[in-house]
């Protein structure tokens, strides 16, 4: 997770990574293949998981970040 100040100066908001312990997820895991965790995590977003960068793009286009923070 990342604590970022808010556009408005009125404090912070984190964005957060959502990773869902699915059998998909176990099975990659157990067999080393972590860096397809992100593939699983973009498809599986009706489930409730969040790669960072969308984290980060939703509170930019919600105008809570700035385009700074956003990269």
């Amino acid at each position: 997770q990342q604590l970022l100040p808010r556009q408005d100066g009125t404090g912070r908001v984190a964005a957060l990574e959502v990773l869902l312990a699915t059998p998909a997820v176990r099975n990659l895991i157990r067999e080393g293949k972590t860096f397809q965790i992100p593939s699983i995590m973009q498809t599986n977003k009706r489930l409730g998981m969040q790669t960072m960068d969308d984290a980060l793009y939703d509170l930019f286009m919600r105008k809570i970040i700035t385009e700074e923070d956003l990269l």
